[in-house]
């Protein structure tokens, strides 16, 4: 038998896919739209009444495992565009119909049969026969998808399946998938009663005051970093008129995904992005070379459209904060600012133990404003900067921002999937529109460089992504409870409980008493449920001895520790909200 790619087995699969439906619902009119290989397996968009379910999708499994029995031979044709599209027509595939037609001019029209009555569009390559397709596959769920990505086309169902060449791949990857349900923010979110969605405020999410808890952890965590590496955080205004945003550019690149309103017969807009203001604060003030770098930090909050159809628990909302900063500079401080960035990114990351983690050189996009020598300034900047840092990293073709290049870096989670967090993006298109300048060392007005840069991202997708990367279990110094203190039974135990709860919580851990009328057991488990770092139990022996019973979260055995044993304990965790290379600048 030949040896095939990888990606060759997992496109005849969704072939074989296709078939298997079209074979068991002959009397519908099945369209089938179209079925690329992603990462893990492939999709197919199919158009048909029947709603498939999870009962649907295992039967369709084993119609394809008996398609392979069959030994099909697979085989290519080519075609005019005129006969590629009689054939469809004929099967009443107007979808593919439509595809067709949209083949370039002179490109080469192709499709596979499989055995005498299937074939599907398709540029291949593809396997020989059916009977060489492994059975390592596995079809995961349906999902809606507009017929290509157009709110105004029908709604199709998508079908996603995992296909693997060998089974303990397979397993493997399903075993992930498990476990990435059990992880899954939205349903952390709701059991640790962190954060809720309400369709008041669609895309919107409310958090709750434990939830509330991480997100000020967070903000507070990066305010300890600015003051080390010299940032000055700004507040800026949330409506602005709409003149700012035809000066940066943003209305007419953007404005499918802003929010307008009308104030005093003038438009304006939500602010997407800080960016604007900040250009704005340089410009109202005279700067000279002595002031740069200027770094301008920004936690205000953003609003930007995003279609019903791509909003997720908190990793795609409509209204978020960023750990956001515009740096302007001299351009020749780009290099050591990008290698002072690089450095800050990797301890910020890795102390939230982020292990793996890539970066990304994403360059200019087809739709950019700026000249394309200034586009060659910027991107030889970029890359010199990047090669300086000493950073492995990968280039981005035409993924960069609209103004400028950029450095996007991705973490990978505890289960191997990574998430774009970071982003540092130089720009020399809104100094130039904003017409910003600064006096250099020789007297003469110079316009500044600007970075615009990104640690955490949006705050709203980094607790989406960190929730799952930790299973909830957050660390003693971000967790919104740190301890619980657990009376055994009687008034003499709850007074010992409240006492030793008043002084955590004046020293400034938080802490709760569970002074329910339920049993020991029960609450142990509630408390390990609820994900909390510790579990203090106080009973005759521990008051007698002035000591406590310690369980950490996870560990089946408790320790027994003095007062300030505890309390040291407590405080080295705490210390943790600072990395140790930051305390040690």
């Amino acid at each position: 038998m030949a040896k095939y790619e990888l990606d060759t087995i997992r496109h005849s699969t969704a072939h074989l896919m296709a078939q298997a439906i079209m074979e068991l619902f002959p009397n519908e009119p099945v369209q089938l739209g179209i079925g690329p290989t992603i990462e893990n397996g492939f999709y197919y968009d199919i158009d048909m009444p029947t709603r498939l379910t999870e009962e649907n999708l295992k039967t369709i499994e084993d119609k394809m495992k008996e398609i392979i029995k069959r030994d099909l031979p697979v085989v290519r044709h080519e075609v005019s565009r005129d006969e590629a599209i009689r054939l469809f027509s004929e099967k009443g595939q107007t979808l593919k119909c439509e595809l067709i037609r949209d083949i370039p001019e002179g490109e080469v029209i192709s499709f596979y049969t499989q055995g005498d009555k299937f074939f599907d569009l398709c540029t291949g390559p593809h396997v020989e026969k059916t009977s060489h397709l492994p059975h390592y596959f596995k079809l995961l769920h349906t999902a809606g998808a507009y017929w290509r990505g157009d709110q105004t086309r029908p709604m199709l169902q998508r079908i996603y399946a995992a296909s693997f060449s060998s089974k303990d791949e397979l397993k493997q990857y399903l075993t992930q998938i498990e476990e990435a349900k059990k992880r899954d923010h939205r349903k952390l979110g709701k059991e640790l009663d962190l954060f809720i969605f309400d369709p008041v405020a669609p895309a919107s999410p409310f958090f709750m005051p434990k939830g509330t808890i991480v997100y000020n952890g967070l903000v507070d965590f990066m305010k300890r970093i600015y003051k080390k590496f010299d940032y000055h955080e700004v507040i800026t205004p949330q409506v602005l008129d709409v003149d700012l945003w035809h000066t940066s550019g943003h209305y007419e690149k953007y404005k499918e995904n802003m929010y307008f309103t009308n104030i005093d017969e003038r438009e304006f807009a939500l602010k997407p992005m800080n960016c604007p203001c900040h250009m704005l604060m340089f410009a109202h003030h005279r700067y000279s070379y002595r002031d740069l770098p200027l770094r301008f930090a920004d936690f205000g909050r953003l609003h930007r459209y995003e279609k019903s159809g791509v909003v997720a628990g908190l990793t795609r909302v409509r209204t978020f904060c960023q750990d956001d900063a515009h740096i302007f500079i001299q351009m020749d401080g780009i290099q050591e600012e990008i290698k002072t960035l690089m450095n800050m990114f990797f301890i910020g990351y890795e102390h939230f133990g982020f292990k793996n983690i890539k970066v990304g050189l994403s360059t200019r996009p087809q739709m950019r404003v700026g000249s394309d020598e200034t586009w060659d300034v910027a991107e030889a900047a970029l890359k010199a900067a990047l090669d300086a840092s000493g950073k492995d990293y990968f280039v981005n073709e035409g993924d960069g921002a609209f103004y400028g290049p950029k450095i996007d870096i991705q973490v990978a989670d505890a289960l191997g999937r990574y998430f774009q967090l970071g982003t540092i993006q130089l720009d020399f298109q809104l100094p130039d529109r904003f017409d910003l300048k600064f006096t250099n060392a020789e007297g003469e007005m110079e316009r500044p460089v600007v970075i615009h840069r990104a640690l955490l991202g949006s705050l709203e997708r980094f607790i989406g992504v960190y929730l799952e990367h930790v299973a909830g279990a957050f660390p003693f110094w971000l967790a919104p409870e740190q301890a619980i203190i657990i009376p055994v039974k009687n008034e003499l135990h709850l007074e010992a409980a409240k006492k030793l709860s008043r002084e955590l919580n004046q020293l400034g851990y938080r802490v709760r008493v569970d002074d329910r009328n339920e049993s020991l057991g029960l609450k142990t488990r509630q408390a390990q449920t609820g994900k909390i770092p510790f579990m203090l139990v106080l009973g005759d022996k521990e008051i007698e001895s002035g000591e406590a019973s310690v369980r950490r979260y996870g560990e089946m055995k408790a320790e027994t520790l003095t007062k300030n044993d505890l309390l040291a304990l407590f405080k080295k965790l705490d210390e943790e909200k600072i990395p140790a290379a930051i305390r040690e600048m």
